[in-house]
């Protein structure tokens, strides 16, 4: 049963109008002294953020260091959440500081993301102005409807006290609006006003604690001895809150049975449901951030479920199975890992095994999307020389339209589902369906997670293999991991009584090739030069932003080519020049298609590896 929780949240103003340093904008933000707000529970740190122009997209953070002396440093983070360097502090505006006098502080910004605060010792508040205006689990956004806040975009850390308590109180609420973060921090109260007031172990804590605040849906449920909070922004109208319950109730639950852990009490879901462009997830250890478009919920559940599975596998593998080439967190600068295959793409291995097993998928569905993931590196040519490993290590790129095409990458979350999907297959084959992939992140779980250790990278998941079957894994992790060889499929597949067919068929072309960051718009990588596209003035770095209406996502290219040559169809594009409509008729392209299919003759032993691997499950313990 659903019932709202409104924890609202009436804070009370300590001043009237405020006028900032300089008189560049006059706002009713809560001032922020030495002296006050008192501290209800002080430490090193105290942020302070005031939503009084949540409307103009403006945020006002002050920082309270009520101990320390001589000069000290603030830095704003560069990196968080994307693999991606996204210098936040392009946002920051008017920096100041005072000390515990009120006197004002001296600021030098020493570099683009570091400020160095000089004033007497003891307590200096540092404050400033931040625009918010990223929406999605990637970013930070603040509006007159609400906010959405990855803190590591919004607030500076004094990196002498980056690994001490911090405390964080919101400001200048307006009396509609709830909270819900994804980490229920300590001084979290529901339904009192302290609810806005957490407070972390450290800053890294806080960094993967995001929350959401405004006029949204909400609901919980208890489940495995857990209570998990299912909160949606979005149109009431574009979903159902208890078959969202239900659905992430069966996908919890098949996973905590599939690990035989469950390492949180409490664990939120935050929902966005737009209406434009969007779309992907972010992980944290208590809850993730996930966005898709309103119109596919209206479609189909099962786009959430893929998504939902991924992401809450993510508390596993990536947030406590953990690379050490990740570790530690470093905000500044790019962290080089080759191990984002088995970190993101096994993740959505297990993601499929854990919609078999909820039952949201069926035999058929899975083995289709097994063959259109092999269909998708095969029909990258780059799959001929980088590697899974490489792939991972050159993730910084992914933010340049060209490094995502087919002739220059492949994606370490397709090629490393496909190797977790191998690799399963290979640790059943060499045990006779005894042990699975299962028992290597089990393993992994116990030895490395339980025992607050990083895994080794690539090594450390070929040492899990070998330790849970006794043989060498050495000749996979050359050949595919770190190496570029041509996969011989049926060789894995046979185990389970199938194997690869591929024709060559006429499918519907538009033209052009696309490629999109995650969230982002489709943008063209490469035009025909004989095509309909060309004719048109389409060319590379066009962003397509709808089709027939619609808003494009990362799957045009599919999408087009499933529609019937002749077609016409209506695209918005954009490009430096503007935006424009452009009419096409889709023309004609061979294609390679993939089907997995029964070998001639299939054994009963071979149906019954095949049950056991799409559930999960060891054949021992036998089939759910």
């Amino acid at each position: 049963m659903t019932r709202p929780r409104v924890a609202v949240l009436a804070m009370a103003l300590l001043g009237g109008g405020f006028l900032f340093a300089g008189g560049a904008r006059a706002s009713a933000a809560t001032p922020v002294s030495c002296a006050s707000p008192a501290s209800i529970q002080p430490e090193p740190t105290e942020y302070f953020v005031s939503l009084a122009d949540h409307a103009e997209h403006l945020a006002h953070v002050s920082i309270r260091l009520p101990q320390g002396g001589g000069a000290r440093t603030l830095a704003m983070p560069v990196w968080n959440a994307l693999y991606q360097v996204r210098n936040f502090a392009a946002n920051v505006e008017d920096v100041r500081a005072q000390d515990s006098s009120g006197a004002a502080a001296q600021v030098r910004n020493t570099t683009t993301s570091e400020w160095t605060i000089t004033a007497p010792p003891g307590c200096v508040v540092v404050s400033y102005d931040i625009h918010l205006d990223v929406p999605g689990p990637f970013g930070s956004s603040l509006s007159a409807d609400g906010g959405f806040f990855n803190w590591a975009m919004v607030l500076m850390y004094a990196p002498s006290l980056r690994s001490e308590p911090v405390s964080l109180r919101l400001l200048d609420v307006p009396a509609t609006w709830s909270l819900r973060d994804v980490h229920v921090l300590g001084g979290a109260d529901p339904g009192k006003v302290e609810q806005a007031v957490g407070v972390a172990h450290n800053y890294d804590e806080l960094a993967d604690s995001p929350a959401e605040i405004g006029v949204f849906g909400q609901s919980e449920f208890r489940q495995d001895g857990a209570t998990y909070h299912v909160v949606v922004d979005g149109d009431p109208a574009d979903y159902d809150m208890a078959k969202l319950d239900a659905l992430m109730g069966r996908i919890t639950h098949t996973a905590v049975d599939w690990m035989q852990d469950r390492p949180y009490d409490e664990y939120t879901f935050l929902l966005h449901l737009p209406h434009g462009s969007g779309g992907g997830g972010m992980e944290h250890a208590y809850g993730t951030a996930l966005e898709l478009n309103a119109d596919r919920m209206h479609e189909s559940l099962l786009p959430l479920a893929s998504l939902s599975a991924h992401e809450f596998f993510h508390l596993w593998n990536v947030k406590r199975i953990r690379p050490q080439s990740l570790e530690p967190i470093d905000y500044q600068h790019e962290r080089d890992t080759r191990a984002l295959w088995f970190s993101e793409g096994v993740t959505s291995t297990v993601g499929n095994i854990l919609l078999a097993r909820a039952g949201l998928i069926d035999e058929r569905v899975y083995l289709q999307h097994v063959a259109e993931e092999i269909a998708e590196l095969q029909r990258r040519p780059a799959h001929r020389w980088q590697s899974a490993e490489d792939s991972s290590l050159e993730a910084w790129f992914e933010g340049y339209a060209y490094y995502r095409s087919p002739e220059r990458s492949v994606s370490y979350y397709n090629k490393g589902e496909i190797l977790g999907v191998l690799l399963d297959l290979r640790i059943r084959q060499m045990t006779q369906g005894e042990k699975s992939l299962r028992d290597l992140l089990q393993w992994m779980n116990l030895h490395y997670a339980k025992q607050h250790l990083f895994f080794p990278d690539s090594q450390g998941v070929e040492q899990a293999a070998e330790a849970i079957t006794g043989k060498s894994f050495a000749e996979f992790f050359r050949d595919y991991v770190s190496g570029v060889e041509e996969i011989p499929y049926d060789d894995f597949f046979q185990f389970a009584g199938l194997h690869l067919v591929t024709q060559t068929v006429p499918v519907a072309s538009a033209g052009f090739t696309t490629t999109a960051n995650l969230g982002g718009q489709p943008e063209v990588v490469q035009v025909d030069p004989n095509s309909d596209a060309h004719r048109a003035g389409i060319a590379a770095g066009d962003r397509v932003l709808a089709i027939d209406g619609k808003p494009a996502d990362a799957s045009l290219d599919d999408q087009l080519s499933q529609m019937l040559p002749g077609t016409t169809v209506k695209l918005r594009m954009e490009n430096r020049k503007g935006q424009r409509n452009v009419k096409l008729h889709l023309g004609l392209r061979p294609q390679t298609t993939y089907k997995l299919q029964d070998v001639p003759s299939v054994s009963h032993e071979q149906r019954a590896h095949r049950t056991a691997w799409i559930a999960g499950d060891d054949e021992s313990r036998g089939t759910p």
